[in-house]
């Protein structure tokens, strides 16, 4: 059966040839500090549930500690020059799309199709975190046919993808650790005490007051965690179950599918989102490092002001 744990062991034997093809490169400008990074990463991945919590949450302070110290820089990955890929890009064409677009095609597929596969008491794929093992095969999926179509080794994609995890760096952890958050501030009852604090502090019996204070604490709370699905618990938890569905009413669901949008509103704003605002800025090697988001101000803006009106106009009675 294909399981999470058998996602977290291809990852983490990524991440170890990763750190040891960092290690062979002598013209790496951070060559021991960045092999320590995604060493530390990959053990992490194969080892993290079967060491104490104690000396995991160390490994995770020698990532950090490493992220913090610019330890991680840039090598040689191997790659072709400028010329040569935009030749083949031309030759190529639009079959170099087929691998991403595999990848939601195939997740689609074993998500409503794969799950189902048994035999008696054995399952293909286990019916716990079934989206992410999903997902995982899907890449997998695109890795075989992006080689299948470019004609090149499996050697080279790890380079390759190397050096794109170079460039992004300590950034490629955020994703990972921001969608605990939500989880942590719920546990640690951050819900009831924004709701307390916001009851106390503005007049939320009024509607519109109640609305703007959960659509704006979502956009407020995704700035801060750089993710909705974080801000999400806390502010429906907070303001939008208690007050505006007890209290006013309010439809669960416009409520919580437009909140959530209203929280992605805020992804646009912060460099702490960082796979959306700081990877393209990385991987296009800009100069300005909030350049994506200075382009995104006037998109976000107008859509929080029609997301707040949507709320409540669809969700309220």
């Amino acid at each position: 059966m294909i399981d999470i744990t058998t996602v977290y062991l291809l990852c983490g034997t990524y991440l170890a040839y990763v750190a040891w093809q960092t290690f062979r490169d002598k013209g790496h400008s951070k060559r021991m500090g960045t092999t320590a990074f995604w060493a530390l990463l990959a053990f992490a991945f194969l080892a993290g549930d079967k060491i104490p919590s104690m000396w995991m949450g160390l490994v995770v302070l020698a990532i950090a500690g490493l992220a913090g110290v610019g330890a991680i820089g840039l090598g040689r990955y191997h790659a072709p020059d400028a010329d040569t890929r935009t030749t083949k890009a031309m030759v190529l064409g639009n079959r170099l799309f087929i691998p991403a677009l595999l990848i939601p095609a195939v997740t689609m597929l074993g998500v409503f199709g794969l799950k189902h596969v048994h035999w008696g008491s054995w399952t293909l794929i286990s019916t716990e975190q079934t989206t992410i093992i999903c997902l995982a095969i899907a890449c997998a999926a695109g890795f075989v046919a992006a080689l299948k179509i470019t004609g090149e080794r499996p050697s080279d994609a790890i380079h390759a993808s190397r050096g794109i995890l170079d460039s992004i760096g300590w950034a490629v952890l955020l994703p990972l650790l921001l969608a605990m958050l939500g989880g942590l501030f719920n546990k640690a009852g951050i819900g009831d005490l924004v709701a307390a604090l916001l009851t106390t502090a503005l007049p939320l019996h009024q509607v519109w007051v109640a609305v703007a204070a959960y659509g704006l604490g979502m956009v407020v709370f995704t700035m801060v965690m750089g993710n909705a699905f974080a801000a999400f618990p806390v502010m429906t938890l907070g303001i939008g179950l208690p007050v505006l569905v007890h209290q006013h009413g309010a439809d669960p669901a416009p409520l919580a599918a437009i909140g959530m949008l209203t929280g992605y509103c805020g992804t646009l704003l912060t460099p702490m989102a960082a796979n959306f605002n700081i990877v393209p800025v990385a991987l296009l090697e800009l100069k300005d490092q909030n350049a994506v988001i200075r382009m995104q101000v006037m998109t976000a803006l107008p859509l929080i002001v029609c997301n707040l009106l949507l709320l409540y106009w669809l969700a309220l009675p």
